[in-house]
């Protein structure tokens, strides 16, 4: 099982995303037959099997196991993967392509450019996934409070240059390409 799937299709999204399957997943962390499931769901299991063939066929469910009883073959199905995240392409192309939005200042450009963060990472990860690798990634996630738009500016600038500066250092150009994305944006208020 994946920690994260990103789904490339709209058939498959339509898939994960109908309310019965989308429990069925969720309860498909632990691999279960249709009969198991039926129980805890509380559906029938003709029904039950009935959606696990579709996510089956989606790639979003996989065989875990058969258990033979007497002369019925028992299948146990699991999900793919722990979370599944729809890529923005689904829904339109320009969705994942920052390009596509001039104003790099602005949030339509910063949702497009996680997009295609999504878009991207999701096909290295199936691709390293299914070769036995592991795909180098680096991660920085951490919280800053600007007193004023004038701290919040100088920051940029700040961080703009040490970029610029270790990019310079450490970028040859017959070294593996890899795509670095800063961005900034204020948190959202909590639900209380």
């Amino acid at each position: 099982m994946q920690d994260v799937e990103v789904i490339e299709d709209a058939g498959t999204a339509a898939a994960a995303l109908e309310p019965i399957r989308a429990r069925l997943l969720g309860e498909l962390a632990t691999p279960a037959s249709a009969a198991e499931l039926a129980s805890r769901v509380g559906l029938a299991r003709q029904k039950v099997n009935y959606h696990l063939k579709a996510l089956e066929a989606r790639g979003l469910v996989t065989l875990a196991e058969e258990r033979r009883h007497g002369g019925i073959t028992e299948r146990v199905l699991q999900a793919s993967a722990a979370t599944y995240v729809v890529s923005p392409a689904v829904v339109s192309a320009s969705a994942a392509d920052p390009d596509a939005n001039a104003d790099q200042q602005s949030a339509g450009y910063l949702v497009a450019l996680a997009g295609r963060v999504v878009r991207e990472v999701g096909a290295l990860a199936r691709r390293a996934g299914s070769s036995g690798k592991r795909l180098p990634t680096l991660t920085i996630d951490t919280r800053v409070g600007f007193r004023s738009a004038e701290d919040r500016a100088a920051f940029a600038d700040e961080l703009t240059a040490a970029v610029i500066d270790l990019t310079a250092k450490y970028h040859h150009d017959d070294g593996r390409p890899h795509r670095l994305v800063v961005a900034s944006h204020p948190l959202p208020e909590e639900k209380r």
